[in-house]
């Protein structure tokens, strides 16, 4: 199945592309390499994206180029489908992570990266660019983007979640 987008591999590098609405967060989730094992795994087998709420059908149990994933939200008639295939994963000593492109049937057009690194402490870092594909993200208009938002702020949180082994609070 074919992306919907022409600049595939663009969240890799600055500047994000022209024409799109842009997400880039850099936080802090934890300290050490426990701490980033732990959110680089969850990660990268899809435990992000079903702590922060979607429910994930996915071609392979880990992120790899070629998998697609579906993820699906929302409730009753305002349920969506989100279908996406892995463009490119990361996978470095101290930085793992990997981004999806849209497929058609998502909502937006574009593509998102998520990583984890290790330098002074642990960061989870999300870029992404998009634009409304469908009806309903059109007629979101700014709204669409604030959901976008909301979602972006659920990964933080969720991974900053996976980095905090238990009994140990999650760093700030």
């Amino acid at each position: 199945m074919a992306l919907t987008y022409p600049e595939v591999g663009a969240t890799r590098d600055e500047p994000l592309p022209g024409g799109y609405g842009h997400v880039r967060r850099d936080v802090r989730v934890g300290d050490g390499r426990a701490a980033f094992e732990a959110a680089a795994d969850g990660i990268l087998r899809w435990e992000m994206h079903r702590a922060a709420g979607f429910a994930v059908s996915a071609g392979a149990d880990r992120a790899a180029p070629g998998v697609t994933v579906t993820l699906r939200a929302g409730w009753g008639p305002v349920r969506l489908t989100i279908p996406c295939l892995v463009v490119y994963t990361i996978e470095e000593e101290n930085r793992r992570g990997f981004a999806y492109g849209t497929l058609p049937g998502h909502p937006e057009r574009g593509e998102e990266a998520f990583a984890v690194e290790l330098t002074d402490a642990v960061y989870v870092r999300i870029r992404a660019f998009s634009r409304p594909a469908s009806l309903l993200a059109r007629a979101g208009g700014p709204v669409s983007r604030l959901v976008q938002e909301h979602v972006t702020d659920r990964y933080v949180e969720a991974v900053r979640r996976l980095a905090s082994p238990p009994g140990r609070s999650p760093a700030g």
